[in-house]
């Protein structure tokens, strides 16, 4: 499977197929816990991450949430 993320094109092996955004956030290492996610062009709440299936093609922008201050 071939998707574009953060405009970079990657060529994943999902399991299972076709593979939910969850599992593709996991698969590409990242915590569902700090990273908002544009899912072709919409920003999707967290909760349907385990509903919404990715395909071949699709687009994700993942921004990292990174904590701080002084």
């Amino acid at each position: 499977m071939q998707i574009k993320v953060n405009g970079e094109v990657k060529k994943i092996n999902p399991s299972p197929t076709p593979p939910t955004l969850a599992n593709v956030l996991k698969l590409l290492g990242h915590n569902p816990l700090l990273v908002v996610v544009e899912f072709n062009g919409v920003i999707l709440n967290p909760r349907k991450w385990n509903d919404q299936e990715v395909k071949d093609e699709d687009t994700l922008e993942i921004v990292t949430i990174v904590g701080g201050g002084s």
